[in-house]
């Protein structure tokens, strides 16, 4: 599994332990990735992989449909920017004015 989220695009970092005596070698940090099946209420339920933050996130705008539509492009990664066009396209289909 990759250690990426689907949602934020947040993925490994690296940097270094940092000894007592200041010595110094290469460690990783991974990120809180966990595979989770969210409603959509267009879409019915769709399993990610999301970070704790991006759950966090998704929560606290109302859920997925909701945060998705209200974030820019810009900050989704690809898996992100395409489950939001699909969104889009289900609530013009159903048409409801969430895709507006």
């Amino acid at each position: 599994m990759a250690r990426r989220c689907d949602i934020t695009g947040i993925g490994v970092q690296t940097g270094n332990n940092v000894s007592h005596a200041h010595n110094k070698t290469r460690r990783r940090f991974l990120p809180n990735v966990q595979k989770m099946t969210l409603f959509s209420d267009t879409l019915g339920p769709v399993r990610l992989k999301l970070s704790a933050h991006a759950l966090r996130s998704i929560e606290h705008n109302g859920g997925l449909d909701a945060y998705l539509l209200s974030t820019p492009d810009a900050k989704l990664a690809s898996a992100g920017v395409k489950l939001k066009r699909r969104i889009k396209r289900a609530a013009d289909k159903k048409g409801t004015p969430e895709a507006a």
